[in-house]
């Protein structure tokens, strides 16, 4: 496990293996201080919304397709839940309504394009 995780936002953060990951020059999740300071800056609420975006997606993209797909979805769900987990029919009705409101092309997933446009809608995603 990485050292920073044991920073106390990282450990309760239900995506801080996966935030050091993708901060880590390595991709191993162990992170330099300029990986550290990398990811400060991206997490600050002066970081550019943009910035964020993208680091918002590549932390949600587990397999690393560059889309956001149904798998990706699930584990997103799931890890947002954490122990209150919802049952197999309430994930499968809330990635659809995901994939309802965001997927403009219909192609069952994500890009980051589409994925950019869903998050302008959030006035909390910024922070």
């Amino acid at each position: 496990m990485s050292k920073i995780l044991l920073l106390s936002p990282l450990r309760v953060n239900p995506f801080g293996d996966r935030i050091c990951v993708i901060f880590s020059s390595s991709r191993d999740g162990d992170c330099t201080f300029e990986d550290f300071l990398d990811m400060m800056s991206v997490l600050s609420e002066a970081a550019p919304k943009p910035v964020k975006a993208e680091h918002a997606f590549r932390i949600f993209d587990f397999d690393g397709d560059d889309m956001l797909g149904v798998t990706d979805l699930k584990q997103i769900i799931d890890r947002l839940t954490g122990s209150h987990h919802l049952s197999d029919n309430d994930v499968q009705h809330l990635i659809q309504n995901i994939l309802d409101e965001a997927d403009l092309d219909d192609d069952g997933a994500l890009s980051f394009a589409e994925f950019e446009l869903f998050i302008e809608k959030s006035q909390d995603f910024h922070k």
